[in-house]
């Protein structure tokens, strides 16, 4: 648009000619600050005019409110120097230019009077000197405003005068025409505000208000604000588009009646003029269509958005605008001939990707096919819904019908337009071409659809692609080319099925199957059939049509070679499986239930042949040879419950792993009053949820697009049961498993069998396994209570786990007899085998060596108890006998005491040998009993007479009574020990000690050395009939002669008959040597002093 603000020249026009070029090349040069009202933002803009003769007709008229014919400024020119000349015509001239001014209310002038030199010269008698002439012009015309008058000196030479004169008088001119326009632009916005606040009232006209905001649009083009410019015809479409949208909730204005009326033309767009000025001339005069708005209103505004380099933000909004062209037809409910709108559509789509091809190169085009790609799939589903309409998609071709209607729709069009008359690849031609026969027509669409699913794939849209593509499918389904149909509705499902869109899935499920049965792809077909059988969102005699399809299939032949593998999860879920025992382990040979919980899908009642499972066998070492009482077996769960696997046709979560939803609320609210606009919600996590996730593959096979193929594993143990019958929801079968040879079994497929056809569940998932041992019989014993106490008959308990040993008649235990440890005879001892519930008798016979038990018979896998008494001797001391051979010569270990961390008794361990009837080897079997008392002696002496003291502590939580207290020398009798006990009996309590004393005397020389022995016989107190049991403790007391006595006396003070306190005293002490020291003690412990004094070392403790 080349409009330019109008700025008339009146006066010497031959002058105003001279100068033009020079002025109109240097006005733009220099831009200029424009300050606009109401606090917008100031801009530098460059100012242009168009320098037109000042003529009376271009003065607005009152009522004129149109701008681009406004002239902003009037200049009169004049070089006048000559007072005589002025005085005759200039003055006379420049008075009626005014008056013509003043009359039509323009005080926008200025006077522009050159001086030249040449001028001068030719009346240099009559001229006045140039300042005269200029002040007679500002006391004639400019009064108080002596700024309207300028001077221009020299304009024509290249001096530096004549520069600052031009600098100066352009300055001048930019500001006045800024002042200009500012002025009348303000008081135009604020004539067409009034306007538009008018709206409300009887009369109002949109055309009429949309001439006024355009050119106020024109204005700031002309001015090269294009973002101004498009502001004001985006103003307009807010505008129409709410008052649409208020006719369509009833409440409709008058003018709208004229948009109303039926769509005769349906071009399309038209964007290779910058001003449509048939359309405008139709808006003008209120005759314009919807159709013819929308599309001049876009043309603008696409043009404004090439000026502003923004090319990608034109494709933006012509899709928005073509689906709410769409929309605002059907809420003003307008007549439109079928077809018409996707014509509309089609030509528009392409005209706008031709306008953008025009203006950026391929490597643009390439780089930003995001923004075309919409364009592109949108003309070719108009396209698309053409053909249909047109007959040019089915088989047999169009009928007579079909042509009619495509002659109409091609009259709708009317003549080319004159831009693109000679563009082959015009969208006039095109869409004339595609509608003119079916293989022209499949060309194009094809040629479309390709296109666009490849710009969807280059920018990674590839949900959108397989949406194009399935659009294809549908195209080739209608043209009876299922092989083609298939790959594309395979690709879309895909999509369907990973996102979890449950109506997609079905609705493509079921043009799958159709291609594979015109395919006859059996198998497929049968697989997509069972999916759709399943379908919840089908009818349920859409599920019994397709669940009779297989079942008429499996009925057909007995062949084997025919047989169909199809997937289970289309036709039953595996929900719950339970083992009986719950335990999943058993001994080989038993009884192992399993229990299956499926979901049949299936709408009716389906009897299946056989139901399977296979088992995989691995014979595990821990299995067969048994395991140890430290390292049990690893428990299997008893109850596996499986995850749903969702059928097809439900809805379903992407993914387990999908991330949820976090939702976030935003509000719109006012900057003035911060009242509440609107809210929504958002989703902050939307590139998580949204993300693609054609890579991964569903896990569940019944979602699976393409069922993989199934391999039925013949295993040669399975799980079977014949003849079941599945009835729709929840079943439950009982298997038997095989538990003969020891290992692990694990299940590994299900299979039901229908005929001719299998369903296979090919893996069961999480890993089910049970487990069959064959275990070694194991003997174990342990105490009856805690602790064992030493030295009192103690009851032990015989545990015998047979395993898979029967006990038979005849069987004995053989308990190698042992000094320290001997069994107790007992005559009514009987063992219990416990899964029997009943009782044996329990033979035993004891020899010198040995100890037999008699086992009486016992099954596999039965747990086998009996008690018996045995009783640990304590050991008397440190000496100990020479070591003894068991029975089957192996060397008797001698128990030995110690301290144990956890009590204050004393433990001794003690290993029983036994040699069982099922191993050729002993058992040795460890017993741990405890000393409940802790004796200690010492030797007491007062002067020459000798005690010896023995102290017995208990140090069990049991109460004991003691009896014959003795204590004797070990071997030759030498002393007498007299007893200073008076009970003959003492109670030691739990935690309590007892102190015995004896008197030592002697005849003869009291030897070094003693050894004695400490006896005692104990029973549990409150025992009934008790019986007492041994105690010895041995012990030697060296060093028992008495070497020194020592005398000690305190002595008063001298002078004192007694010891006072607070005085000194002094202390006496008399040690005296009773025995003469040894040879080797005198010269090692005797010195002799100069003085004859002797120092001997006392020890003494």
């Amino acid at each position: 648009m080349e409009n330019k603000p109008i700025v008339t020249c009146g006066g010497d026009q031959a002058l105003f000619t001279s100068l033009y070029t020079p002025l109109a090349q240097q006005l733009p040069r220099e831009p200029m600050e424009w300050r606009r009202t109401y606090g917008r933002a100031p801009k530098m803009i460059h100012l242009e005019a168009n320098f037109v003769q000042f003529k009376e007709e271009l003065l607005p008229k009152e009522g004129n409110k149109a701008l681009l014919t406004f002239p902003f400024l009037h200049i009169y020119w004049t070089d006048c120097c000559d007072t005589e000349a002025y005085k005759g015509s200039v003055k006379e001239d420049m008075a009626r230019w005014q008056n013509s001014l003043r009359l039509h209310g323009s005080v926008d002038w200025v006077i522009v009077v050159v001086e030249t030199n040449d001028a001068k010269k030719k009346n240099k008698t009559n001229i006045l000197p140039r300042s005269s002439i200029v002040d007679k012009i500002r006391n004639d015309f400019c009064n108080k405003q002596n700024d309207r008058c300028v001077v221009l000196s020299d304009p024509l030479k290249d001096s530096s005068r004549s520069q600052e004169s031009w600098s100066s008088f352009l300055l001048k001119l930019r500001t006045l025409l800024l002042m200009s326009f500012t002025k009348n632009l303000g008081r135009f916005e604020d004539d067409m505000r009034t306007l538009r606040e008018k709206r409300t009232q009887p009369g109002w006209s949109f055309c009429e208000y949309f001439m006024v905001q355009e050119e106020l649009a024109f204005v700031f083009e002309m001015l090269q604000q294009f973002e101004d410019a498009l502001v004001q015809y985006d103003e307009l479409d807010a505008l129409f588009t709410q008052y649409v949208l208020n006719f369509g909730a009833g409440d409709g204005a008058n003018w709208l009646g004229s948009f109303c009326a039926p769509v005769r033309n349906w071009s399309g767009l038209l964007l290779r003029r910058p001003i449509d000025m048939e359309k405008r001339d139709g808006i003008q005069r209120g005759e314009a269509s919807l159709l013819d708005l929308r599309s001049y209103l876009f043309s603008r505004q696409c043009t404004l958005l090439i000026f502003l380099q923004r090319p990608w933000e034109v494709t933006q909004r012509a899709l928005e605008l073509l689906h709410n062209c769409v929309q605002e037809l059907h809420l003003l409910e307008v007549s439109v001939l079928e077809g018409a709108l996707d014509c509309w559509v089609f030509l528009s789509c392409l005209e706008v990707l031709h306008r953008i091809e025009g203006c950026c190169d391929q490597a643009q085009l390439a780089a930003n096919c995001s923004h075309t790609v919409g364009l592109w799939a949108y003309a070719t589903d108009k396209l698309k819904s053409l053909g249909e309409l047109c007959g040019l998609v089915s088989e047999k071709g169009p009928t007579s019908e079909d042509l009619n209607r495509t002659v109409d729709l091609l009259a709708g069009l009317g003549d080319e337009r004159p831009e693109t008359i000679n563009s082959l690849q015009s969208p006039y031609k095109k869409l004339k071409e595609a509608l003119s026969s079916v293989e022209a027509f499949e060309r194009h669409y094809l040629e479309l659809s390709h296109a666009a699913m490849e710009m969807y794939k280059d920018i990674s849209r590839l949900r959108s692609a397989r949406l194009v593509g399935k659009s294809l499918a549908e195209f080739y389904m209608r043209k009876g080319d299922p092989e083609r149909a298939e790959v594309f509705l395979q690709d879309a499902l895909k999509s369907y099925v990973s996102e979890g869109w449950s109506l997609p899935v079905t609705h493509t499920r079921r043009n799958i199957a159709e291609c594979q049965k015109l395919l006859g792809r059996t198998e497929d077909y049968l697989q997509t059939c069972a999916l759709l059988a399943g379908d919840a969102n089908l009818t349920d005699e859409e599920r019994k049509n397709s669940c009779q399809e297989i079942l008429s299939f499996s009925s057909k032949s007995s062949d084997k070679s025919q047989k169909v593998t199809l997937g289970m999860n289309a036709f039953a879920q595996l929900t719950r499986l339970q083992f009986l025992p719950s335990t999943a382990s058993v001994h080989s040979g038993a009884v192992l239930q399993v229990e299956l919980s499926l979901r049949c899908l299936m709408p009716v009642p389906v009897r299946i042949q056989q139901l399977s499972a296979s088992i995989l066998f691995s014979l595990e070492q821990a299995g067969t040879h048994g395991r140890t009482k430290g390292a049990p077996r690893q428990a299997n769960p008893g109850t596996v419950h499986f995850t749903q696997a969702h059928p097809s046709g439900n809805a379903v979560p992407a993914s387990a792993s999908t991330p949820s939803l976090e939702l976030d609320e935003i509000q719109d609210r006012s900057p003035s009053d911060d009242s509440l606009n609107s809210t929504g919600i958002i989703c902050k996590n939307a590139h998580l949820v949204m993300r693609r996730r054609d890579s991964g593959s569903s896990p569940d096979t019944g979602n699976c697009v393409s069922p993989p193929s199934v391999t039925v594993d013949d295993s040669a143990q399975m799980l079977k049961v014949q003849d079941v019958t599945l009835e729709p929801g929840n079943n439950t079968v009982v298997f038997t498993a095989p538990s003969g040879d020891p290992g692990t079994y694990t299940l590994r497929q299900l299979c039901a069998t229908v005929g001719q056809v299998q369903f296979v569940l090919p893996h069961i998932y999480p890993l089910i396994q049970y487990e069959v041992y064959s275990q070694e019989p194991q003997l174990t014993v342990e105490p009856l209570s805690e602790p064992l106490l030493a030295g009192l008959p103690q009851s032990v308990r015989f545990t015998l786990l047979t395993g898979h040993y029967a006990v038979k008649k005849g069987d004995a235990l053989q308990l190698s007899n042992s000094d320290a440890m001997p069994l107790l005879p007992s005559t009514s001892c009987r063992a219990s085998i416990l899964k029997c519930v009943g009782e044996s008798p329990l033979s035993i016979q004891s020899s010198e060596k040995v100890t037999s038990i008699s086992l009486p018979p016992t099954p596999p896998y039965h747990t086998l108890e009996f008690h018996l008494e045995v009783l640990c001797v304590i050991p008397p001391g440190p000496d100990r006998p020479p070591n003894e051979r068991l029975t089957n010569g192996e060397v008797r270990h001698r128990p030995r005491s110690y301290s144990h961390p956890d009590t204050p008794m004393t433990a001794i361990d003690q290993r029983m040998s036994i040699d069982c009837p099922w191993s050729i080897y002993s058992t040795l079997l460890p017993l741990t009993f405890y000393i409940p008392f802790k004796t200690k002696h010492s030797l007491l002496s007062a002067g020459n007479r000798k005690y010896i003291q023995v102290c017995v502590q208990n140090v069990s939580d049991a109460n004991f009574q003691l009896a014959e207290l003795n204590l004797c020398e070990k071997q030759q009798a030498s002393l007498e020990l007299q007893s200073l006990n008076t009970k003959a009996q003492q109670v030691v309590c739990s935690k309590q000690s007892v102190f015995c004393l004896w008197e030592v005397r002697w005849k003869e020389d009291l030897p070094s050395c003693l050894q004695c022995v400490f006896s005692a016989s104990f029973s549990p107190l409150g025992q009934h009939g008790p019986s007492f049991k041994p105690f010895l403790y041995q012990f030697q007391l060296d060093r028992v002669t008495t070497l020194y006595s020592v005398r000690a006396e305190i002595l008063p003070a001298t002078g004192e008959q007694q010891c006072r306190s607070g005085t000194l005293c002094g202390l006496e002490v008399c040690i005296t040597r009773l025995t003469e020291p040894a040879e080797g003690e005198l010269g090692e412990e005797s010195k002799t002093d100069a003085d004859g004094l002797r120092t001997t070392k006392l020890m003494y403790e």
